[in-house]
């Protein structure tokens, strides 16, 4: 890559600035602006370009030059009889917006300590944009979204509104074990589906915005997706995603389409699948509960079978007047559901299929989507909740336990779009976040926002929160990370922002993932977890690993794998495990209670020293009766 001067940077930049003020990039909604309103029109850009800048540098950085000449040579932009276009979006501009945040990144993290805030270490191209993202039993990274209509980022690039071939779904597996490069990537296209949309066309499975959760035999369920047109109607697809094989299953739809469904895994193992707007189209978002699978079909235990059912009809219903609810099962059975509506927060008993009222959340207010996390609850596993973000204006976070709502210590601002992580040790990590969706601070669709929204914050033991280094990109909509099983945590999504940020718009590796080490990688050596068990593990029994570092351990946690989407999880889940036995190199270790404690199906399971460092985990599988099979 060449090296731009700053002189280049500088020019760049006052002609962006310049362009800005003329163009405003409108809503993915809004028509565009007639000729004369401010824009220029298609004949004076025409007018501008020059064949030999085509020819050298390809139309896009071409049309850009004729912009800013445009600009600095005041032209009056408008005029009859032509259609007004907008600023186009050079890789010069990609080039300089990265360069800037890659400097501006490294200067900022020169003041944290990597032994108390950790560090972020590296940072790569991606084949996908990773706006949905599931850390897979396999130790691979399951990311997808769709395939984008635009790579201007000051447009809607999601075919959101596209009946027919191009909306279409795309999926990748990252395998960390090989790398960053190409190689490391595995195309794992959705099955091909014809929807009911009147074209005939057959397209892999538009399955973006859908809702996901883990199956107890560690398979992904994803349900729901993009239909086209009405500003986002629901699809009914059930898709299951096999870590193993690495292949979908299409199964039987569900009787409503839905467009931001949530779904989450009860003790039982079915999944709850929650709210979505219908087939109807955008603002009708359907209070109908489903199952999967139904009642009448087995859970799905064994990694090796594919499960192939029907969801049915929950008895009570969730009029979420929004979508993507928060929804989590705690460790009483039961399934609560937080909506972005202060008044609707509910409790769902998965046995009596019934819904209870729970007290409104204190802040009155309508939230966007922001965080929310089980908090630790010890060897019986969480029950409580802690509500974060999702509110610019509002730092504060918002506990839920005991059937009460109270107000916990603040972040240090309020943040829209953010992802919440439980580290290993019990304490908490956010990363990502902006001012609103699609928009960074400067209005929707404008990719230069408010860098503050790069910190990351963490929160400790006794609930104070500390802000840490910063990020790459300033990702918010669309933004997802995952906790990796060597502890590392991967961080990747919003389209707008990566293809704003592309050092290569053309090279197909459109995405980023940007890898963040906590402060226990990078405090010295770490305890050993050398061999844990292969078969699945029984409820409130007891069962043997084995470690080189003895005398190093005191903790043993299991931490749930990460699947988020629109910073909803709810898979992740922390839960202590008693040391109850010593014998030289091996540790004995009791596993949860019931099933409520720890929902069947596959964690992370780490053994930590006194100071909260982790090992690198193990996967082992909890289940409550044989399956007669395991991953790996």
């Amino acid at each position: 890559m060449t090296r731009m001067s700053s002189s280049r940077l500088t020019a760049l930049v006052a002609a962006c600035a310049a362009l800005t003020s003329l163009v405003l990039a409108a809503p993915s909604r809004a028509a565009e602006p007639a000729p004369g309103d401010g824009a220029y029109t298609t004949a004076q850009l025409r007018a501008e370009l020059r064949e030999g800048e085509v020819a050298a540098l390809g139309r896009d950085e071409a049309e850009y030059r004729a912009f800013t000449r445009l600009v600095a040579r005041g032209v009056r932009p408008g005029g009859p009889g032509n259609r007004a276009v907008s600023a186009p979006y050079a890789q010069s501009v990609r080039t300089a917006r990265l360069a800037m945040l890659t400097s501006t990144q490294a200067e900022t993290n020169k003041g944290f300590d990597p032994k108390i805030f950790g560090r972020f270490t590296s940072y790569f191209p991606s084949p996908e944009y990773g706006d949905h993202i599931a850390a897979l039993p396999t130790g691979k990274v399951l990311l997808f979204s769709f395939e984008p209509v635009e790579s201007d980022p000051t447009k809607e690039p999601a075919p959101t509104q596209i009946i027919g071939a191009d909306n279409r779904g795309r999926a990748y597996l990252w395998d960390p074990a090989k790398g960053t490069g190409t190689d490391a990537f595995k195309s794992v296209p959705p099955p091909d589906v014809v929807l009911d949309d009147g074209t005939g066309v057959s397209r892999p499975a538009p399955f973006f915005c859908a809702g996901h959760s883990f199956l107890p035999n560690g398979m992904l369920g994803v349900f729901g997706g993009n239909f086209g047109g009405n500003f986002g109607t629901g699809a009914k697809l059930s898709l299951i995603f096999d870590p193993v094989k690495e292949t979908w299953t299409r199964n039987p739809d569900m009787s409503v389409g839905r467009w931001y469904p949530s779904v989450v895994t009860g003790e039982d193992g079915r999944q709850l699948i929650m709210s979505g707007h219908s087939e109807l189209g955008w603002g009708t978002p359907t209070p109908v509960v489903e199952r999967f699978p139904a009642k009448s079909a087995a859970v799905p235990k064994d990694p090796a079978v594919v499960p192939l059912a029907p969801v049915d009809r929950f008895g009570a219903t969730a009029p979420y007047s929004t979508d993507y609810p928060q929804l989590f099962s705690l460790n009483d059975g039961k399934i609560y559901g937080f909506g972005r509506t202060a008044t609707e927060q509910w409790r769902f008993d998965p046995k009596l299929e019934t819904r209870t009222d729970l007290p409104a959340r204190p802040d009155a207010a309508q939230r966007n989507y922001g965080s929310a996390v089980a908090l630790p609850g010890g060897f019986q596993g969480p029950d409580s909740v802690l509500l974060l973000g999702g509110n610019r204006d509002d730092p504060k976070t918002y506990l839920f336990s005991g059937g009460q709502w109270s107000e916990q210590k603040p972040r240090a601002f309020g943040r829209t779009q953010d992802d919440t992580l439980i580290l290993p040790d019990g304490t908490l990590f956010t990363v990502n976040g902006a001012y609103d969706i699609r928009d960074y601070g400067n209005g929707p669709l404008n990719p230069n926002g408010d860098l503050k929204y790069r910190q990351t914050e963490m929160r400790d033991a006794q609930g104070n929160w500390r802000l840490g280094p910063v990020q790459r990109l300033p990702r918010g909509y669309h933004s997802n990370a995952v906790i990796l099983a060597d502890g590392r945590i991967a961080v990747t999504g919003d389209e707008l922002q990566q293809i704003a940020d592309n050092p290569d718009i053309k090279s197909g590796m459109n995405g980023s993932i940007e890898i963040y080490e906590p402060w226990y990688l990078n405090s010295g050596a770490r305890p050993t977890l050398d061999s844990a068990p292969g078969t699945p593990l029984r409820y409130n029994s007891a069962f043997t690993v084995t470690t080189s570092t003895p005398d190093r351990v005191t903790r043993a946690v299991l931490l749930a794998p990460i699947t988020s989407t629109h910073s909803v999880d709810t898979s992740q889940r922390h839960i202590e495990l008693q040391v109850t036995g010593r014998s030289g190199g091996q540790l004995t270790l009791q596993t949860p209670p019931v099933a409520a404690s720890a929902p069947p199906g596959y964690y992370m399971l780490f053994l930590l020293d006194a100071a909260g460092v982790p090992s690198v985990a193990k996967w082992v599988k909890l289940e409550a009766k044989d399956s007669g099979g395991q991953i790996g």
